[in-house]
């Protein structure tokens, strides 16, 4: 197995609890993630170094942007279209009015502008949490069920396979996506021992590798389109929680981590703990897809 060395730098020293969801965002040339516990929505421009946040209402899961300008972001009670330029939230659907104990996790579009994502039972108790797809025409449509935490999810670079996670069964699954949308044919994808943490947020690069996120595991693997891992980057943390390429090339890995879990003789031992890191890469990544609504 080829082993990647390269070395994680922290550009962002911010201590999230829960940092999650990155996207590049080309035409502000910046990195956009949230804070899902703070709760708040974070951006970090490389050019300048600047480091602003934005503090949400209520819990944050996701943040996915659009074509029309903006974003879709992921609450506890839903999805809203975010404006934070305007200080604006207004609210688009939420599907799950009789399940008041969830909140969106990850969430992600394709290429066909249709926004995907999870929820999870905020108290990682209960399997009910479930996948989402959200249409341009802002049609919410339950695709899966039965989730304790969801994660990703990501898509190979033709549209036809999505990966999708339940974290805490340490189980990425893959499904066949078809054109308008319908998935079948779920079936385990990769699975991660217990001794490497727990699978988390995921993309996908320009090879059609899946880059893979361990929360628990301090490290993110990279896996070939048939889910054998083919190399590894070690991380200073030991809960890596996303990671996204960005820069001009798309071949800058950021990487969000999180505090959440840590013993306060493991917050000592990880003083870069939640920070955002980023790796230069020989290798690049795809632009982020956006809602077509």
């Amino acid at each position: 197995m080829g082993l990647i060395m390269l070395e994680p730098s922290c550009v962002w020293k911010a201590a999230a609890t829960l940092g999650e969801g990155p996207v590049w965002i080309a035409e502000a040339a910046a990195l956009y993630w949230v804070d899902i516990l703070a709760p708040a929505v974070c951006r970090y421009t490389p050019s300048t170094g600047e480091q602003k946040r934005w503090p949400m209402p209520r819990t944050v899961g996701c943040l996915v942007p659009r074509v029309s300008g903006g974003f879709v972001a992921g609450f506890k009670d839903g999805l809203a279209l975010l404006d934070l330029e305007e200080n604006r939230l207004e609210p688009l659907t939420d599907p799950e009015p009789d399940r008041p104990g969830n909140r969106f996790n990850d969430g992600k579009c394709d290429a066909g502008g249709r926004l995907w994502a999870g929820t999870m039972d905020d108290a990682e108790q209960d399997r009910c949490g479930a996948l989402y797809r959200l249409d341009p025409d802002g049609t919410c449509t339950r695709m899966d069920d039965d989730y304790l935490i969801t994660n990703g999810p990501a898509f190979s670079i033709d549209g036809s396979v999505m990966y999708h996670t339940d974290s805490m069964e340490r189980t990425i699954y893959a499904f066949d996506v078809s054109a308008d949308g319908a998935v079948s044919g779920k079936r385990p994808f990769i699975s991660i021992p217990e001794d490497a943490g727990y699978p988390d947020g995921m993309t996908v690069d320009t090879a059609d590798h899946l880059w893979v996120a361990h929360f628990g595991g301090a490290r993110i693997s990279r896996f070939d389109p048939e889910g054998a891992l083919v190399s590894h980057v070690a991380m200073p943390v030991s809960n890596v929680t996303s990671c996204t390429f960005g820069g001009p090339d798309l071949d800058t890995l950021y990487v969000t981590t999180a505090t959440k879990g840590l013993a306060p003789d493991q917050r000592g031992r990880e003083p870069l703990a939640g920070g955002l890191f980023e790796i230069s890469m020989d290798v690049a990544g795809l632009p982020a897809a956006r809602f077509g609504g």
